[in-house]
């Protein structure tokens, strides 16, 4: 039983992760959707949580929005991020 539970625990947080490849731009805007950084922060892949992080500490309430340089477009499922 201790075997099925630990292999359902690996399942499900393997599932959550997510494959980041590629270079983002990060910034925290307003509700009127100013910008409140003065200039762009950039991260590679899994390396936008710690910026977002940064981003939330900095401006609390704000929303991050992380924009995929390569592709031209928002990070789907990522973007915007509210903070708390």
């Amino acid at each position: 039983m201790k075997a099925i539970y630990l292999l359902l625990s690996a399942s499900l947080a393997l599932g959550g992760c997510m494959s980041l490849r590629g270079h983002y731009e990060l910034n925290a805007v307003d509700a009127s959707g100013k910008k409140l950084n003065k200039h762009a922060f950039l991260a590679s892949r899994s390396g936008i949580y710690t910026v977002r992080n940064a981003l939330c500490s900095a401006y609390p309430k704000s929303t991050v929005v992380i924009h995929d340089v390569d592709a031209d477009q928002d990070l789907a499922g990522e973007s915007p991020y509210h903070c708390r």
